[in-house]
């Protein structure tokens, strides 16, 4: 896939949360946001034990395809494989992505989140395809993000590489074109469709503020 083409399918990633969705099942605020136009879902899950999470996982992978968005695993590369996906997102507490390339099959597409311009060339550097930024906004929604890093720090991690950068952290449609404006390719949020009453009209919401 040209970095132009993956640019465009990551323009909105959807990433699940239970605890956001609930009382409503992740499967469920996943396919409303697929019947909206989300073009990539990344499943998040790090604290169910993998007998639990493959089958959520299949699940979740299949009504991706069958909507023809991408449908990346967070963090674990070894269930991302086992299920299908057409790729995962790592940390800097995971696998590295050197590793990470030399046992993925071809095709297979890799992020990283660096919120530095050094982490995030280095990066791109071993292998991934595509580097998730941020937190660029105060969230709540994962515990680890640290400070705000805002949007000139975003934009630096922008200039630092060829390849596409995703914004996250806080991100609401409203700010989604001064996110756009530092040359990210996309955004990807969780609270603001997983928590949204309506997740369909959410994710219209951010694809109107991120048109092709």
């Amino acid at each position: 896939m040209s970095r132009s083409e993956l640019a465009r399918r990551l323009r909105l990633i959807v990433i699940t949360d239970r605890a956001l969705a609930a009382p409503r099942d992740i499967l469920d605020v996943t396919t409303e946001a697929l019947r909206a136009g989300a073009p990539a879902v990344q499943l998040r899950e790090k604290h169910l034990p993998p007998g639990e999470v493959t089958p959520i996982a299949r699940r979740l992978r299949a009504a991706v395809h069958a909507a023809g968005a991408l449908f990346f695993v967070n963090d674990r590369l070894d269930l991302a494989l086992a299920v299908g996906a057409d790729g995962v997102h790592l940390g800097p507490e995971d696998l590295p992505v050197s590793a990470a390339r030399r046992m993925a099959p071809p095709r297979f597409l890799i992020g990283y989140s660096a919120d530095q311009p050094a982490a995030a060339a280095a990066a791109i550097a071993a292998g991934a395809d595509y580097v998730g930024c941020g937190a660029v906004y105060a969230t709540g929604t994962k515990a680890e993000a640290g400070d705000a890093i805002g949007l000139s720090r975003l934009a630096a991690v922008v200039r630092s590489v060829e390849a596409p950068v995703v914004a996250i952290g806080g991100i609401t449609a409203d700010r989604a074109p001064a996110i756009l404006d530092t040359g990210a390719a996309g955004i990807a949020v969780v609270g603001a469709v997983m928590g949204a009453r309506d997740p369909a009209q959410a994710v219209r919401a951010f694809l109107r503020a991120a048109p092709l």
